[in-house]
């Protein structure tokens, strides 16, 4: 865990920005060689369902999971984390999961318009420590529910917490604006949205972008 980080990045190179001393930042080291190349958004699954089952009895409901594995609080982002895995003969031999959560942060650059924290919304600060361990014991559970092999009830679990799930919103892929339903993820990971002409459509990461209200067009 660390107090100050000055270099935090997101996927595909984002950059995530964290008061010292305020949030959580922190990375965790599995080995999770029971899992295939081809299954590995499964392990996405199981710790994003651990960060959100340590978070929920604390916020409440409007906490969901956003495709794919950052932490919105309403329409609002309280987190993300970022995956790396090491490869070896076609399954993962160990994964780098690195965390960052707004704990007790209670302004944030102009550029993060969006982000919130615990403090923002509870009006209250919380002991980072305490948190940490409870935000472990809870990804240690659903990791150990994978390694037992209960992949379908990590599955479903994930896509009944997940953000605008069977919800009309809008969208923009390749610069198109369009209004469609997140139906469903695939097994490997991908997003399944049906447009409003009922064709289903299927996107990887960076390949879609959620539109709310006040986004700029």
């Amino acid at each position: 865990m660390a107090e100050s980080q000055f270099a935090g990045r997101g996927q595909q190179d984002n950059q995530w920005h964290s008061e010292p001393g305020k949030n959580l930042t922190f990375s965790l080291l599995l080995t999770p060689t029971f899992l295939k190349v081809l299954d590995q958004f499964d392990l996405t699954r199981a710790v994003s369902l651990g960060v959100f089952d340590a978070l929920e009895p604390i916020l409440g409901d409007q906490l969901k999971i956003k495709w794919p594995n950052d932490i919105y609080y309403g329409d609002r982002k309280f987190g993300g984390m970022l995956i790396e895995n090491i490869i070896q003969g076609g399954r993962i031999k160990s994964s780098i999961i690195g965390i960052g959560l707004n704990v007790n942060q209670e302004s944030f650059p102009e550029g993060a318009s969006n982000a919130t924290s615990m403090k923002q919304i509870l009006h209250e600060g919380y002991n980072l420590n305490t948190l940490l361990s409870e935000i472990c014991s809870q990804i240690e559970a659903w990791y150990l529910k994978l390694r037992a092999g209960k992949t379908e009830l990590v599955r479903n679990a994930y896509l009944k917490r997940l953000y605008w799930l069977n919800e009309n919103k809008r969208f923009r892929t390749q610069g198109t604006i369009f209004e469609g339903v997140i139906k469903s993820v695939r097994d490997n990971g991908i997003l399944v949205v049906q447009n409003n002409i009922g064709a289903e459509l299927e996107f990887s990461l960076k390949e879609i972008e959620f539109l709310n209200k006040t986004d700029t067009l």
